[in-house]
């Protein structure tokens, strides 16, 4: 027995030093795509993903469209020689997956080993994108994160309260909206009625979110409320039809409303926006957009998301 117990020793030691993975996937809030982070990773407080607590290494994880994926396998099997990095394929928990390696420098100049990957999700691309820097490269080394990328797995639909638990203020009412998904973990949310990611804007739909620089002088906030209106991305032949102040749950606020065209089938559409002032730069935002033809019925539907939400 005193002969094993230095090999005991080196064997709980080497444990300590190998990045081990968990038996389950662990999710980081608000996204589809998760993994069995190594041992000594953490979840990010700043970004979603993981990191070391000396914020050396980190695992960035987030969506991408669908196509994403597409058009890296098709690039891979017609071109693969005009690719920047060639790819390595590799097998995942969500099956087939293209990943690519390289030795370069962070924003600082320091050196460090990058690694990304992008897996089928179905109807999203997931999206892992691995640093590591000179230091830590002898335990995250190419087999360790390699091991990483296989435990990548994805799941259909993040869970409602947790989406909801993310954002900065509770929606109360959902108007009986058939989908509800993160765009952007904590800061915006849509609510739709379809569920074809590729065809939300023929149906109703709403993005609850908020806007930063908000003007502090009620004089202002017209001009704000049009620019911000302007920018809302997908629409074609945009006519403002009323642009007025309002109050909103009892704060100040502007509503905008907008005929245009929108998606890849020209759907005429009516668009809402509402601006809700507080204290601070910062303004909710909600837009809402329906077919020109279902206007009528899914306003009121729109209101009642709107008049639900609640501070925490």
């Amino acid at each position: 027995m005193r002969h094993l117990a230095p090999l005991f020793a080196l064997t709980v030691l080497l444990a300590a030093l190998t990045p081990a993975h968990a038996a389950d996937p662990v999710y980081p809030p608000g996204v589809r795509i998760g993994v069995a982070p190594s041992l000594g990773l953490e979840p990010s407080k700043t970004f979603t993903g993981f990191q070391t607590s000396d914020q050396g290494v980190k695992m960035l994880m987030t969506e991408l469209p669908a196509a994403a994926f597409a058009e890296v396998e098709t690039a891979f099997k017609t071109n693969p020689a005009g690719m920047a990095l060639k790819p390595e394929t590799i097998e995942t928990a969500a099956g087939k997956a293209f990943y690519t390696v390289e030795s370069t420098k962070d924003a600082a100049g320091a050196p460090v080993r990058r690694y990304s990957m992008i897996v089928n999700g179905g109807t999203f691309s997931g999206y892992v994108a691995v640093q590591v820097p000179e230091n830590a490269q002898k335990i995250y080394t190419d087999d360790a994160v390699r091991q990483m990328f296989a435990s990548v797995t994805v799941r259909k639909e993040v869970p409602l309260d947790e989406q909801l638990g993310m954002m900065p203020f509770k929606i109360s009412q959902l108007s009986d909206f058939k989908s509800v998904r993160m765009l952007a973990p904590g800061a915006a949310i849509l609510l739709a009625d379809s569920a074809d990611e590729n065809a939300v804007e023929t149906s109703p739909f709403m993005i609850l979110g908020s806007v930063g620089s908000a003007p502090d002088r009620a004089d202002d906030r017209g001009r704000f409320a049009q620019q911000a209106a302007a920018q809302i991305p997908g629409l074609r032949e945009a006519r403002i039809t009323l642009s007025e102040p309002q109050r909103i749950d009892g704060m100040p606020g502007y509503e905008t409303r907008i005929d245009a065209i929108s998606g890849k089938g020209n759907t005429p559409v009516t668009v809402v926006q509402w601006l809700r002032f507080g204290t601070g730069k910062t303004a909710m935002r909600i837009i809402a957009s329906a077919p020109r033809d279902d206007w009528s019925k899914a306003f009121p539907r729109f209101r009642a998301v709107r008049d639900g939400i609640e501070p925490r």
